[in-house]
């Protein structure tokens, strides 16, 4: 894959990744963290029985970005402001690392790896926005994030016969438009087909947390790198 060529270098500490290596290269050291957000009130009495309900995102370089469903086959792969995630209450930050890399260097990394995150491909057990973070911390700093974070998913795995079929759909269909982050700041927007009420739609409701919420101007979606 594209994105695991990205050179990248990390430390255990702030300080051995703000030197600059002492070969006069500019420093471009930048923490990595884990964000992560309740999904469900739910979340403050079963995280005591080791339980939870959560979405992620990674932030790099001042962004976060995490992985949400949509109806498009393109990149399902949003940037936010770091912990203001909208639809998501804000749990905590996890410090995976340091990394070196210039802000433009990852960005040619992520939107690399958008092109194998797209929208319609997302699915709640198997392909969900914990996965997407793992993926980006192992990448990056070549460690996993915790297992808390993504634990019912693996779970729901072993035992995928047990649970609803509304809760192993892969698409959402909530997203009025597709913003797109371009290069150059600005955004671009899909419109989605209009379509009349069906009864599927009433068990669509029930995944609207599987993505941040569409309407707000706070989300872009990565332009992925063509193939």
């Amino acid at each position: 894959m594209g994105a695991e060529n990205a050179s990248v270098s990390n430390s255990e500490d702030g300080g051995s990744a703000g030197d600059g290596g002492g070969d006069g290269n500019t420093n471009y050291g930048t923490q990595v963290l884990l964000n992560v957000y309740d999904l469900t009130p739910l979340n403050n009495y079963s995280v005591w029985f080791g339980f939870g309900i959560f979405h992620s995102g990674i932030e790099v370089h001042g962004m976060e970005y995490g992985f949400g469903a949509h109806d498009f086959p393109v990149s399902g792969v949003f940037e936010v402001e770091p912990k203001s995630c909208p639809g998501f209450i804000f749990r905590c930050s996890v410090p995976l690392g340091y990394i070196n890399m210039p802000p433009s260097e990852f960005r040619t990394f992520i939107e690399s790896v958008a092109s194998e995150y797209h929208g319609d491909t997302y699915h709640l057990i198997s392909k969900n926005c914990n996965h997407f973070s793992d993926d980006i911390a192992s990448r990056l700093t070549g460690k996993h994030i915790p297992g808390w974070v993504n634990r019912l998913a693996r779970l729901g795995s072993l035992c995928t016969c047990l649970l609803p079929e509304s809760l192993q759909a892969t698409t959402v269909k909530q997203l009025p438009e597709y913003h797109v982050c371009t290069d150059d700041g600005t955004t671009e927007s899909l419109s989605t087909t209009t379509h009349e009420p069906t009864e599927s739609d009433d068990a669509d409701q029930d995944k609207l947390l599987l993505s941040p919420s569409a309407a707000s101007s706070e989300v872009a979606f990565v332009k992925e790198i063509q193939r």
